[in-house]
């Protein structure tokens, strides 16, 4: 049986600043830097991903167009729902917010097309429910958390935008294994969020699949 492809993005408004890129293999996490769309969807080509996540907003609050239509809402039934656990995010209305929702949702159309499956995830949001540190906060405590939680392959030095992809790659594998649920529904938009912390985890989870690291799909 093949393992579970999950190819998970921490999205930058602009090209012209890094994603972070994380192939998740059975547990075994690939990351880079990226930056405009086509390196994106290159990486999307080559390994054929079973599902793709990406950290930012997918669709427009409900009631909306466009940015400038202000007669919708500020918040999608997802957001409300983080807002209620106590989750901290930006709202998606914000100037800074807003670049990245239109890239995420140009994005989204382009895979799509492409007959990739995409959903939005939100790794602050996951690694407060496992109470593992955020990236700002502490990425040697993230990484070493996402380690107790079964993840190989993360090695010293890497990018807050990498370990964030590498959160969203490991909630979209639990996802794809009835493991994890989604804030909010389809319709008006849903992030993916954990249910509890990956079970029969020891070792640091150890993966005797583990591949080379890189980003070609394997064969056979």
């Amino acid at each position: 049986m093949k393992p579970i492809v999950v190819l998970g993005l921490d999205l930058a408004g602009s090209p012209r600043r890094p994603t972070g890129a994380c192939v998740l293999r059975a547990l075994g996490a690939e990351t880079r830097l990226l930056f405009d769309d086509a390196e994106i969807e290159g990486v999307a080509a080559q390994t054929r991903p079973d599902l793709i996540v990406i950290d930012a907003p997918l669709n427009l609050p409900p009631g909306r167009t466009s940015f400038e239509d202000k007669n919708g809402e500020h918040y999608r039934p997802c957001d409300r729902e983080l807002r209620a656990r106590g989750i901290p995010f930006f709202p998606i209305t914000l100037g800074p917010m807003r670049a990245l929702t239109l890239r995420g949702i140009a994005l989204k159309k382009e895979f799509e097309k492409r007959g990739f499956r995409i959903l939005e995830m939100y790794p602050g949001g996951a690694q407060d429910v496992w109470g593992i540190p955020r990236a700002k906060r502490d990425a040697a405590g993230l990484r070493r958390g996402l380690g107790r939680l079964g993840l190989r392959g993360l090695g010293r030095g890497l990018s807050d935008h990498e370990l964030d992809a590498a959160t969203g790659a490991l909630v979209g594998r639990l996802f794809l294994q009835g493991k994890a649920g989604v804030y909010g529904d389809f319709e008006t938009g849903a992030i993916l969020m954990p249910r509890e912390k990956p079970e029969g985890k020891t070792r640091a989870g150890h993966d005797p699949s583990r591949k080379k690291k890189n980003f070609s799909r394997p064969t056979g």
